[in-house]
Order: C-alpha cells, then structure tokens, then sequence
C-alpha cells in the first residue's frame, strides 16, 4: 500500500489546532514544520549557535502541519473531512489568525514509510479485555489479551478511530464458537481479535494482496494462523456460507452498496459491524441497513467516524 501526505499551511498559532484537525480525521502523528520556530532556536546559546543559515534561506514563510494517511478508499472522504474541519475553524471568531489553511497532497513511497511511521505507534489499550501491541514493543497485559501487530504495508493498526470502534464492539458482540467474516480485513486486526475473543473461524478478505499477506503474518504472530483464512477478493463475492459476525470497515458508500448482500451472507440473529462512515453519511447508511432488513442495534462515535452495529432478523 502506498501513502498520501497531507500538508497544510497555517501559523504558528494555528499549527496546534491544524495539527488536532489531522489527528481527529485519523493521522497516526504530525510534523510541524515552523520557521519561527528555527529562528527562535538560532538565537539561543549552545549547539544552535552553529545553524546552517542554509536551512532558513529553504523554509517557507508558512508554517507546514504534515500529516500521512494510507491511498485506500477512505482516503477521498477523509481529505474532504479534513477540509471541512479546517473551513469550521477558520469561520471561529475568535481572532486567530489560522493563515492560508491550503492543503496539498504528495504520494509516499512504501519503503518512506516504512522507515518512519512506527515511531507512532505504541501499545494502547481497547475496551476492557484488549490490549494492541506492536510486535517489537513489550507492554504489560494487566490481565488482558494481547493482539500482537506487524501491520507492515498495510492499513489497520487499531489507532484509527474506524478500527478502534470496531474492535470494541468485537469485545461486545463476538461469542464463543461464532463464524465471523472480516471484509475489507486490512492488516487482519479484527479477524485476529475475534478470535482471542473466541471465535471459531474467520474469513480475511481484500482486494489488495499487500493486505493478505499482512492478515497472514498477524494471525501467525498470534497464533491463530489455522484458523484465519486469508484471501484476495472482492467484497463478498464468490463467498458461499455465512457467518456470525460481519466486519465490514470499509467506506459509507460501500457498506451501504452492499448492506442487501451482507444480510444474505450473516446467520439469523447475526450481526453485522460497519465502519469506515464519516457522521454526514450516517443516516444514509442506517436507511440502507433498515432497507435491507437489519435493525440498528448500536451506534458510536469517535471524532467525526461513525461506527454502527445490526442484527439480522
């Protein structure tokens, strides 16, 4: 998987508040680029005594927020998040100045990224049974399960308020023995959480094979390697059982594109977890559920993404 950064151009006063915008839409950290900043440094005694005028002369005069974020398809509604945030704080009369607030885009290349994100990504824990541990962290249980993680190339660490919501409601609705599907698996997080939660079974589906192989190397980590089975594919097709739980974090069209085959594919009285749904978009993913026979069983909000549980009659 490929990476997009997001670059905003503000102030200084307006860093911090950028810098919590891109955060709240889902960016694991940010960079802050501020030539005040520099200057600032440059003029106090010790080891910046000896700046390389240089890097001032390449600065921009506006200060820089830089954000990164996976080319998937959340990508589109979270750059439009992103600006919709940005023009709400900017319209606050509250005299700070904010700047220009433009935002562009650059492609990252995979090894780029691979060689810097995972300074951001630290153990945390979910709800009242998990624990998200990356694999080259060490981290005390106190009495948890572990999900070891190796998200690799692909997207699904559980920071991301989509997936985090989702695995809390996996700690709610997954029980002992169910058949769960993971559509849309990612890295395979949530397939591997139901089963330390208990599950039988799961089916890791996803167009890119990036993602497959990276659901394959976290259920080996934690050990539920045969009973994850990972797969390139689309959506639910060619899938021909059912299951106990549906995963499906993934984007609002889409979830409500396939709410119809999704209930055909979940066992009466099974449930059905979607995500990857920005607020504006939540009523119109209920109707699609409603529409298709499901009843909205709960709904959460993290930031601006919604995540939504359904049980099928």
């Amino acid at each position: 998987m490929n990476w997009t950064e997001v670059t905003v151009r503000t102030t200084t006063l307006g860093a911090d508040v950028v810098s919590d915008i891109l955060l709240q839409a889902g960016a694991t950290g940010t960079a802050i680029e501020d030539r005040a900043e520099i200057e600032l440094q440059a003029r106090q005694p010790g080891d910046w005594d000896m700046l390389d005028e240089d890097i001032l002369l390449h600065m921009e005069q506006d200060v820089l927020v830089h954000a990164w974020f996976p080319q998937d398809d959340r990508l589109a509604d979270t750059l439009a998040l992103i600006r919709q945030l940005l023009a709400a704080a900017a319209g606050q009369k509250d005299g700070l100045d904010m700047g220009p607030l433009l935002v562009s885009t650059e492609g990252v290349r995979d090894e780029d990224w691979e060689n810097n994100w995972k300074q951001y990504y630290k153990p945390f824990t979910v709800g009242h049974r998990l624990l998200v541990c990356p694999e080259w962290e060490q981290a005390d249980a106190g009495g948890r399960i572990v999900l070891r993680m190796e998200p690799g190339m692909a997207f699904g660490t559980g920071t991301h308020e989509t997936t985090f919501m989702c695995l809390e409601m996996a700690e709610q609705y997954v029980r002992a023995g169910d058949v769960v599907f993971d559509i849309g698996c990612g890295t395979g997080i949530l397939g591997v959480a139901a089963l330390l939660l208990g599950a039988t079974s799961v089916l890791a589906v996803d167009r890119d094979p990036v993602a497959v192989d990276a659901a394959g190397i976290n259920a080996a980590l934690n050990g539920v390697q045969n009973r994850l089975d990972a797969r390139q594919g689309d959506l639910l097709a060619g899938i021909d059982h059912s299951a106990d739980v549906l995963f499906a974090n993934i984007i609002a069209e889409v979830v409500a594109a396939m709410a119809g085959d999704a209930y055909a594919h979940i066992k009466p009285g099974g449930t059905l977890i979607c995500s990857g749904i920005i607020r504006a978009k939540r009523a119109g993913v209920e109707r699609a559920l409603h529409d298709a026979g499901f009843a909205v069983l709960d709904v959460q909000e993290k930031g601006e993404w919604v995540a939504i549980a359904a049980r099928r009659a």
